[in-house]
């Protein structure tokens, strides 16, 4: 069954050359911005891990990473990533970064568990980032401080492409409103997830959701994390629990919430012994990623990862992943997509 929306009337802003270069053009500003604002050295990155190391993402535990046998180490078996957020808390340890300076780069994964519709891809690409922090910023004041920042990046990537491409008009409000995941959940009580974040999102144009994978009051979680790398479960000391959450805008195209990035502060040995028992990964102790973390061996860290086709989607006002980035679709998805003149690369 497709997922496929088509907004009525849709009519893409700029051709495909345009396109292209304002996909560039975002880019190669906001990674400047992005860097300078959050002090981040650019990185390389590997494409695959190892397997049984702990260095994956998880995702929600469900998922299967795409793997492979290598021949000339004697078969050992890697996995195309989910994501960085484990592997870049390694690096930022192994370069015995500065608390308040971090590393960003890009992150190039394969998803084949994706349900793929007008924003989930089978391919994923992202800003990856992650800093070191001392242990008095293990704070949701710090968390909200920080994504402050991002969020000034994204309003200045809008009024570079509105400056550029005029036909382009902003959307953004002026500030980004912060709502904890079990306030949204009191207010809509009968709503799921996904309709709060609309409702919020529609109400405010921006959100920061705090406290994402963590246990809502009527027992339920707001979204899947991983619990062996954001902090979920910590105590925020206002009556609230979890550092870390979702940025989330309104797209006016799709009509609907639309999440641009993940973030939050790492687990401490602490919390990640919590968080592996509530999930009932305990077995997780015993890899490498998690030992070294648990022995004390690993810099607190914060971080997260931002959509790059994703941002360039929302800012060029286009009604599909697949006009911003390359990927598989079905037939009836391109033919559909095709007669609405949504034009898939």
């Amino acid at each position: 069954m497709s997922n496929l929306y088509i907004p009525e009337a849709y009519e893409s802003i700029l051709g495909e050359r345009e396109t292209e270069h304002a996909i560039a053009a975002i880019k190669e500003f906001f990674q400047g911005e992005l860097s300078t604002e959050l002090n981040l050295t650019r990185v390389t990155a590997p494409l695959f891990v190892p397997a049984n190391t702990g260095l994956n993402d998880n995702l929600n535990g469900i998922e299967v990473p795409v793997s492979f046998n290598v021949k000339d180490l004697n078969g050992r078996k890697m996995e195309i990533v989910h994501s960085l957020a484990k592997w870049k808390r390694v690096k930022v340890s192994d370069m015995k970064l500065a608390p308040n300076f971090g590393i960003y780069t890009d992150m190039n994964a394969i998803r084949p568990d994706e349900e793929l519709d007008n924003i989930h891809s089978l391919y994923v690409d992202q800003w990856d980032w992650e800093m070191a922090i001392d242990e008095k910023e293990r704070t949701v004041m710090h968390l909200k401080e920080v994504v402050e920042k991002i969020y000034r990046c994204l309003k200045r990537v809008e009024f570079f492409i509105y400056d550029r491409w005029d036909k382009v008009t902003p959307t953004l409000p002026e500030k980004i409103t912060f709502i904890y995941a079990d306030d949204l959940q009191k207010k809509y009580p009968n709503l799921t997830p996904k309709q709060r974040e609309y409702e919020a999102c529609k109400e405010f144009g921006a959100v920061f959701i705090i406290g994402i994978g963590g246990k809502l009051p009527d027992g339920t979680i707001h979204d899947g994390r991983s619990p062996d790398y954001d902090d979920w479960i910590t105590e925020t000391g206002d009556g609230h629990r979890g550092l870390n959450g979702d940025l989330l805008v309104w797209n006016s195209v799709l009509q609907n919430s639309f999440e641009l990035s993940s973030m939050g502060i790492r687990v401490n040995p602490e919390s990640l012994r919590l968080q592996l028992a509530e999930r009932g990964c305990q077995d997780r102790e015993q890899l490498p990623f998690h030992k070294r973390l648990l022995d004390g061996n690993m810099a607190l860290t914060m971080g997260g990862g931002i959509g790059q086709s994703r941002m360039c989607m929302f800012f060029l006002k286009k009604a599909h992943i697949g006009e911003i980035q390359v990927s598989m679709w079905s037939d009836e998805d391109r033919a559909e997509c095709k007669k609405h003149g949504i034009n898939l690369l």
